[in-house]
């Protein structure tokens, strides 16, 4: 199996466990969210282990290990992106596999359990048309300052959604044109999306236009920017005079 093969059917299985146990009506709100952390954490790291034996892993819900950091192939996980929405029984939740390959994202694999779809780098969707009047993904709770004002600037309606995963894809999907966050992440919230959206052909960076580079000592990684290439220029010249 090759990896992006093996992030796709991982993410593929962890998204049905979690909608299982969604459905099995034993757990409720805030308790819903924390068994679908547990569940999709302990079989996505006996997978790797299975799958991938000798290969490092980054996992939000694990200890990190220091010896991760010299290793070549690392896998960045995030078994439940957008807990909360997750326990709210919404559909904007994802489960995130991904392969950094010496700091690069390499591979990646976004499972959207609850719209039954799993967006991955080896098979990017084609690209859909950029619309006269744009779309700014945000944060349901609280979107960050600077995507508002690349909002404003750009006439662009705001976008309101839960997970980064699901923001990102939403690009991909054609329900919005620019995702920018800038309120603090870290490299298990945005590796998979970044590996996907690279592999789409659509433009991602922090939001200074530097490269995301991942498998770092700190995994804080606050900010990306995920749009058409040809959109890139414009949000982070409005960024630079903000």
């Amino acid at each position: 199996m090759t990896d992006v093969e093996l992030a796709r059917h991982i993410a593929d299985v962890a998204g049905r466990l979690l909608v299982q146990l969604q459905d099995s009506g034993l757990f409720g709100g805030k308790a819903l969210g924390q068994a679908g952390d547990r569940v999709a954490n302990a079989f996505i790291m006996e997978a790797l282990a299975a799958q991938r034996p000798n290969e490092a892993i980054l996992s939000e819900e694990e200890k990190d290990n220091a010896a991760r950091l010299t290793a070549s192939r690392v896998w960045i996980v995030d078994p439940l992106d957008g807990t909360r929405e997750y326990g709210e029984k919404r559909t904007d939740w994802a489960v995130h596999i991904a392969l950094a390959i010496d700091g690069a994202p390499a591979v990646g694999a976004v499972a959207l359990p609850g719209l039954g779809q799993t967006l991955c780098s080896g098979h990017a969707p084609e690209l859909p048309a950029t619309p006269a009047k744009l779309r700014m993904l945000v944060s349901r709770t609280r979107p960050a300052a600077e995507a508002v004002a690349v909002a404003e600037a750009l006439g662009a309606d705001l976008v309101p959604m839960g997970s980064a995963g699901a923001k990102a894809m939403a690009v991909l999907r054609g329900e919005a044109d620019i995702y920018l966050h800038s309120g603090g992440q870290y490299e298990w919230d945005n590796c998979a999306p970044a590996a996907v959206a690279l592999a789409a052909g659509l433009h991602v960076s922090r939001i200074d236009g530097s490269a995301l580079r991942y498998n770092q000592a700190e995994t804080y990684l606050p900010d990306i920017l995920i749009c058409p290439k040809a959109l890139a220029p414009r949000v982070m010249e409005i960024l630079r005079q903000a």
